[in-house]
C-alpha cells in the first residue's frame, strides 16, 4: 500500500485532483481519498486546512510516501514556497510537481514555468522531481487531461516504494495514529499508518507518550479484516486498555519510544528564515505531534551564542510543556508561526 500527500495552495486544484483520484473517506482537517485497483490499495491525502494551519501539511507529509505538489499557472506564491521548503527540510524522497490548470495555460508558458521551477528547486530535495501538466477542471474541453499520465507515474513510483517498505518490515512495529474515536460495542478505534515493521492482531504493545500497555484486538485496512499489517499499510485498529479521549493525533503504538518535554536538537537553520534568538517561542513538529517551545540556549561548537543565523548549523536547547514521543531517527521540524514563511529549521535529537 502507498500513501500519497496532495499539497499546494488553496486554489491549486489539489482538492478536485484528490477527488478524481479516489473515493472520499475520513474527513477532518485532512481528507482521505481511497482507491483499490488490481488488488492494490492507495490513499490520497489532501491537506485540507493548509495554509491556515501547518499541522495538516506536516501530518499529510509524515503519513505519506509520495508528495504531489500542485502549482497553478498563476505561479509561485508564499505558500507554494513554504511547501517546497517543508519538503526540503523533511528530505522528502519521492514526489511529482503537478502543473495544474493546463487548460488555461499555453504550452510556451508552461515550458517557461518549468525552467523557472528548475532553478528554484535546484539544491533542494525536489531537484530531480518530474513535472506533469494536467487540469483539474470538470468543465474543461478535455477534463482532467494529464491525470492518466500522473496515475501511471504514481504506479511506477509505488513499485519502488513497496520494495523500500519490505526492507522495513524486519524492524519493530511502529504505528502513527492520526484519528481516534469510540465505536459502540467495540470500544476504542484508531486510524493510522504502519511506519515500520509488521503489526499483528493480538499484539501486546504500548501506546506513547502515555507509556501504557495495550493490546491490538483487531485490524482492518480499507474495511477488510486482516491479521497483520506490514509497513505502509493504512489501518484501523481496535485497542484494549485505552480510551479514545486519552489519545491525541501523533500518538505512537510501539514497544519503545523516548518521551520528553525538553529537547536538545542538532539543527540546520533554513536559509529562507530569520535568525533564531534565545527566549524565542517556536513550534516543533515530530511525526504527527506538535507543541510550542521556548529557546533556552543556542550552541555553536559547544559555545553559547546569541543567535542562530539562516543557513547555519547549531544545537538548540528547547523547553516545552507537553510530553512528546519520538525515536532517535525521527526528524524534527521547527517553525516560527509569526513569519510569512513559517518553517525555520530541521533537526535530530541529541538525547538518548
Amino acid at each position: 500500500m502507498v500513501n500519497v500527500a496532495i499539497i499546494g495552495t488553496e486554489k491549486s486544484g489539489r482538492t478536485s485532483l484528490a477527488a478524481n483520484l479516489g473515493k472520499k473517506g475520513t474527513v477532518s482537517d485532512i481528507t482521505m481519498y481511497n482507491t483499490a485497483k488490481e488488488g492494490k490499495n492507495m490513499v490520497f491525502v489532501d491537506a485540507q486546512s493548509y495554509p491556515k494551519t501547518l499541522k495538516s501539511l506536516v501530518t499529510v507529509l509524515n503519513i505519506s510516501d509520495i508528495a504531489l505538489l500542485c502549482i497553478p499557472p498563476e505561479g509561485l506564491d508564499a505558500h507554494t514556497g513554504e511547501c517546497i521548503i517543508a519538503l526540503d527540510l523533511l528530505g522528502f524522497k519521492h514526489g511529482i510537481i503537478a502543473l495544474t490548470k493546463s487548460d488555461s495555460t499555453n504550452m510556451h508558458a508552461v515550458d517557461e514555468f518549468k525552467a523557472k521551477l528548475k532553478v528554484i528547486t535546484a539544491g533542494t530535495a525536489l531537484h530531480d522531481w518530474e513535472f506533469i501538466s494536467l487540469n483539474t477542471n470538470k468543465s474543461a474541453k478535455n477534463p482532467f487531461e494529464g491525470v492518466d499520465d500522473l496515475k501511471t507515474r504514481i504506479n511506477e513510483m509505488a513499485k519502488k516504494i513497496e520494495v523500500e517498505h519490505a526492507e522495513l518490515n524486519s524492524l519493530p512495529a511502529r504505528i502513527f495514529i492520526d484519528h481516534a474515536f469510540d465505536v459502540k460495542g467495540k470500544g476504542c478505534v484508531v486510524l493510522g499508518v504502519v511506519k515500520q515493521g509488521i503489526s499483528k492482531e493480538k499484539d501486546k504493545t504500548k501506546i506513547f507518550p502515555l507509556d501504557r500497555e495495550i493490546e491490538i484486538k483487531s485490524i482492518q485496512s480499507h474495511d477488510v479484516d486482516i491479521d497483520s499489517a506490514p509497513t505502509g499499510t493504512r489501518v484501523g485498529m481496535r485497542l484494549k486498555n485505552v480510551q479514545a479521549k486519552d489519545i491525541e493525533r501523533g500518538f505512537i503504538i510501539s514497544d519503545k519510544e523516548n518521551i520528553t518535554s525538553d529537547y536538545v536538537l542538532e539543527c540546520t537553520i533554513s536559509k529562507f528564515t530569520k535568525k533564531i534568538e534565545p527566549e524565542s517561542v517556536l513550534h516543533i513538529f515530530v511525526g504527527l505531534q506538535s507543541e510550542p517551545v521556548r529557546v533556552e540556549k543556542i550552541l555553536v561548537d559547544g559555545k553559547e551564542v546569541k543567535e542562530a543565523k539562516p543557513g547555519t548549523t547549531c544545537v538548540l536547547e528547547l523547553s516545552g510543556n507537553k510530553k512528546v514521543a519520538y525515536s532517535k531517527e525521527d526528524r524534527f521540524l521547527i517553525s516560527n508561526l509569526d513569519l510569512t514563511q513559517r518553517f525555520a529549521a530541521y533537526g535530530f535529537s541529541k538525547l538518548t
